[in-house]
Formats: C-alpha cells, sequence, structure tokens
C-alpha cells in the first residue's frame, strides 16, 4: 500500500521523530474514512484502520529487532538497539494521541461524542474506580491488576498476531486521547464562563495541564505495553524463522526475559505515581 512506503524501520530508528507525523497523519485519514464511510461505528473502526496504516512499519521494526537479537554479542548493546525500537513505538503514539486529542476537542460536541463513543463509555467504567478526586484504598491493586492484565494482552497477541498489540495500544491511545480532551474543554469551559473569551494562549494551557495529568504516569506505562508488545514480537517472528532450540533461541529468550522484567518495573512506577502523586497534583 501507499502508506507503508512513507518510511522504512531503519531510518525510523535513526529519525524517530518522524513518526510523530506520521502517528498524525495516520489516525487523521482513519478519522476522516471512518466518519464518511462508518459513521454509526466510526469509534472502532478509526482504531482499526490507524492499526492498519502502521502495521508495516511496526511489523517490520518488530523483524529488525529479532535480526539484532539473532546476531547481537552483547545484551548492553541489544537494550541500545531496543531503546530505538521503542522511540519510534513512542513518538507514533504520541502522534496518535496528540491528533486524537485535537480532533475531540476542535471538533463540534455532538461529532465529537459520536466519534468516540466507545472510548467515552470505557472512561466511564475506569471513573468507577475513584471516588469522587479521592482513590480508594484497594485502588493501587486494582490499577495494577488491570494494568498487568493488559500487559499480558499485549504480549499475547504480539505472540499470535506479530504486532497484535498495535490494536490495544492504539485503542488506548484513543481512550486516552478523549479523557485529554474531556479534560481540555472543561477548563476551556471555566475559562470562557469566567472571562467571556478564549485566546489561544488559554487553550495551550488547558493542553498542557492535560498532558501533565494523564502522561506523567501514562508515559510509564505505554512504554511497558511497548516493551511488552516488542518482546511478543519478537519471540513471534524468532518462531517463524525457525530458529527453536538453537543458540540464538536462547539468546533471544533470555533478551525477552528482561525486556519484560522492565516492563513490569515501570508498570510498579506507573502504578505508584497514578494512585500516590496525581491525584494530589491534580
Amino acid at each position: 500500500m501507499v502508506l507503508d512506503m512513507l518510511v522504512n524501520p531503519v531510518d525510523a530508528e535513526k529519525r524517530p521523530w518522524q513518526m510523530f507525523f506520521l502517528g498524525i497523519l495516520f489516525s487523521s485519514l482513519a478519522i476522516i474514512l471512518s466518519v464518511v464511510v462508518f459513521s454509526k461505528h466510526s469509534s472502532l473502526v478509526m482504531v482499526f484502520l490507524t492499526v492498519l496504516a502502521s502495521f508495516p512499519i511496526v511489523y517490520n521494526t518488530i523483524k529488525l529487532e529479532e535480526y539484532k537479537d539473532e546476531h547481537a554479542k552483547s545484551e548492553i548493546f541489544l537494550l541500545k538497539e531496543h531503546a530505538k525500537a521503542l522511540e519510534v513505538f513512542m513518538f507514533l503514539f504520541v502522534g496518535i494521541l496528540i491528533s486524537c486529542t485535537l480532533w475531540f476537542v476542535f471538533l463540534p460536541p455532538d461529532y465529537a461524542t459520536q466519534l468516540f463513543s466507545v472510548q467515552v463509555e470505557t472512561i466511564h467504567n475506569i471513573n468507577s474506580v475513584y471516588l469522587g478526586n479521592v482513590i480508594s484504598d484497594s485502588a493501587f491493586t486494582t490499577i495494577l491488576t488491570n494494568n498487568l492484565r493488559v500487559l499480558s494482552i499485549c504480549i499475547l497477541f504480539s505472540f499470535l498476531y506479530g504486532v497484535g498489540a498495535l490494536f490495544i495500544l492504539t485503542w488506548n491511545a484513543t481512550v486516552i486521547a478523549t479523557a485529554m480532551g474531556a479534560f481540555v474543554r472543561e477548563n476551556i469551559a471555566t475559562i470562557s464562563s469566567t472571562l467571556g473569551s478564549v485566546s489561544v494562549a488559554k487553550y495551550f494551557h488547558a493542553f498542557s495541564l492535560s498532558m501533565l495529568r494523564y502522561m506523567t504516569h501514562g508515559v510509564f506505562e505505554i512504554m511497558a505495553y511497548f516493551i511488552a508488545a516488542l518482546a511478543g514480537g519478537i519471540i513471534s517472528v524468532a518462531v517463524i524463522r525457525h530458529v527453536f532450540g538453537s543458540k540464538q533461541f536462547e539468546r533471544i529468550v533470555f533478551d525477552v526475559s528482561e525486556l519484560l522484567i522492565i516492563s513490569v518495573a515501570l508498570l510498579l512506577v506507573s502504578a505508584v505515581i497514578e494512585v500516590f502523586v496525581t491525584p494530589v497534583l491534580f
């Protein structure tokens, strides 16, 4: 397809910032096409179309990382190389996140609610964990358990479908974007009722606050999911390449184990920040 010719994994790892703009492009095209063609189911179709556009670059990047696993001479080198792939994925995720947030903020409320209807419902379900601005005593366990469940799904999807976790991560991007967009709208509405007018600077301020609120812990959480997805994808490609039982496969299993340990540690950090830091700041 045309979109998969825009960048290859080697160039992406050299200039990962390009993926930010591709994330904006992929998600914006997906939103427009889903609204035009599948308006009643646009909230899910836009996720699918975004994943479809992102699939080639993500899959080829995972294949490249598996190749590095087979030929690398040290674990330190491997971790540095995997960090490059993680940058690619994170820039892609942030591009999708920013794009969806802006669409939610600037679309007319009725259109935004319809476009992100399933995401809005998901946020209402998530908010049941919270009691106003106070988090219940069991919130840490609940949040960590839920995040570990998502982590397991990312590993399973990546192993079975190569880059299957991309769907889960893109879905999470749209949910977070909906929450951020709602936060921006509420702040802008408050400012408008107080001052009577809203400048570009106020929009930027509200947007910055929403980023801080949801990404203070979210950056660790998303990194954990991407690392787990990368680990599952590497094992998947290794099995396809028939290196099972070889020394290369043993090296790959060891590397994947390290990645999974790192991802779980990041989830712990994320849960601590979400439960004990974010409510204090916001």
